[in-house]
């Protein structure tokens, strides 16, 4: 089966609502996706045309999005786009949607503070996950009293031109 991968950059526009099915749970939101060009005559950014789409967003996805997503946040959406048909008094109607596989905040656009859900210790024979480097100690790491550009201090910021000596020996550049 052939699917059309797309990604979208835009906002949502109404209020996320998370519904449950036969098939699983889902979150379902509509976003707006306006282009922008520059014109020269205006000397100003002019909007183009809108781009209006459903997202639907199944399992644990739509969950963190009915947590996280709220109407007017600007959003990035991966997905697959799709096509439903249906049959209504006014004839064979059909709309486009998009089954996303990611959701995102835009941080172009401002910040967020993410926060990851505990994970629920399934079976004690799997041994835990070490983070890289957590083997080395600081005394083996050649670099952890490195110098940095910015040292404390009224005179802490140094001339352009400036020549700054350090009585540290000096750490080769990472290659």
């Amino acid at each position: 089966m052939n699917e059309t991968p797309i990604h979208v950059v835009g906002n949502v526009v109404d209020v996320p609502r998370r519904n449950r099915t036969s098939n699983g749970s889902v979150t379902n939101f509509r976003m707006a996706s306006t282009s922008r060009h520059w014109d020269d005559e205006t000397k100003g950014f002019v909007d183009g045309a809108t781009l209006w789409i459903d997202v639907a967003c199944w399992g644990e996805l739509g969950g963190n999005v009915a947590r996280s997503v709220s109407k007017g946040d600007p959003v990035l959406v991966v997905g697959n786009l799709l096509t439903e048909s249906w049959d209504s008094d006014a004839g064979r109607r059909s709309s486009n949607r998009m089954k996303a596989s990611a959701v995102g905040l835009n941080l172009a656009r401002g910040w967020s503070d993410f926060k990851r859900p505990a994970r629920v210790d399934q079976s004690s024979d799997v041994p835990p996950v070490r983070e890289p480097g957590a083997d080395v100690s600081p005394t083996d790491d050649a670099y952890a009293e490195r110098s940095t550009d910015y040292i404390e201090g009224e005179d802490a910021l140094e001339g352009e031109n400036s020549e700054f000596t350090s009585e540290r020996t000096p750490v080769p550049a990472l290659t």
